[in-house]
């Protein structure tokens, strides 16, 4: 440490400086204590908040000391470990997971079909904002009666209310991101002649792609409570189904702790499906990788059309505009 003495105040009083050492950024981090660090954890925190509820639910049903009315946590355990060990539990997960997946499939096609066909004309724009206004606000299981009466007892009808109930949001979803796509994307599709599908597939749907994955989860929400929900009416007409009809067979027959275990597998089967499409739609690498794509794709068109301007550009003409049908003229810069 040095001292220096500066005369720079009128009153003779000197001015000192001390070189202080430098501190080390170790020396200021201080240690946090263990339950701090797994506290910061979003998993712990919803662990505890799960684990509270399981025990509150314990405490409930030994206070109520009826398992007919409310069976314990313990009692639904066991009961969903006996039905996944006999196989029932899969076998009825397995029916539900694949009329979900038809009728999913079939609405989300539905719902792009619909979203090309309103970017594309102004007619189908009015008919998907008048479609959406009228069917969305309408419950799909309101049409089950419907269902029951055109396609009978059978998938087809479970497959009906699911694509009226994906249908709608997700179109609407699809439609927004679509919007959203911003005029400078939409100029350079124009200028390289795309059209229609050929439009969509290069410059909409690489652009609105987090639009697109943010509808399909939300789709699948709207279907799997659907599904359930359908189930549990046609378990009580025809005696088929998944686990609704799981779940409705055990209150008829009063196994209270069986229909708490097809509840949690409902509930299961939902928190694992949403944490996947979560995880889908959040991907930065799979958005960055698709816009990658999308941009090399337009590339290779820009360069094909700028081949065939120069290639079939006549004498004399200084500009070739693309024409609808994909031909080229000579534009208004000729000579």
């Amino acid at each position: 440490m040095s001292l220096h003495t500066l005369s720079l105040d009128r009153t003779g009083r000197p001015d000192r400086i001390h070189d202080l050492p430098p501190i080390e950024p170790s020396e200021l981090a201080v240690a946090r204590p263990l339950w701090q660090r797994l506290w910061d954890q979003s998993a712990v925190r919803k662990g505890m908040i799960l684990l509270a509820l399981v025990l509150l639910w314990e405490l409930a049903a030994r206070y109520q000391a009826n398992p007919l009315l409310l069976p314990g946590a313990s009692d639904t355990a066991t009961a969903l470990w006996q039905g996944l060990v006999s196989g029932t539990l899969i076998q009825r997960s397995a029916v539900s997971l694949s009329v979900l997946l038809k009728g999913y499939a079939l609405g989300a096609v539905l719902a792009l079909a619909l979203t090309t066909l309103a970017v594309s004309t102004r007619l189908g724009r009015d008919l998907l904002s008048s479609l959406t206004s009228m069917f969305s606000p309408l419950p799909a299981i309101a049409l089950l009666p419907l269902a029951l009466l055109w396609f009978g007892l059978g998938e087809a009808s479970l497959v009906f209310v699911l694509v009226h109930s994906v249908l709608w949001p997700m179109a609407v979803n699809i439609h927004q991101g679509f919007q959203g796509v911003s005029e400078t994307l939409r100029m350079a599709g124009r200028n390289y002649g795309l059209r229609g599908l050929r439009y969509v597939a290069h410059i909409l749907i690489p652009a609105a792609l987090p639009a697109l994955l943010a509808g399909l989860r939300i789709g699948w929400a709207f279907a799997w409570r659907t599904l359930i929900a359908a189930e549990l009416v046609f378990g009580a007409s025809s005696g088929k189904g998944g686990l609704g009809w799981y779940i409705f067979q055990n209150r008829n027959e009063l196994y209270t702790d069986n229909v708490f275990a097809g509840l949690v597998v409902v509930i299961l089967i939902g928190l694992l499906a949403a944490v996947f499409v979560r995880g889908f739609a959040t991907a930065p690498n799979l958005i960055a990788v698709v816009q990658a794509s999308a941009i090399t794709g337009i590339a290779a068109i820009g360069l094909r059309h700028a081949r065939r301007r120069v290639q079939g550009a006549p004498d004399g003409c200084r500009r070739m505009v693309a024409s609808r049908d994909g031909s080229y003229r000579c534009g208004s810069f000729c000579r």
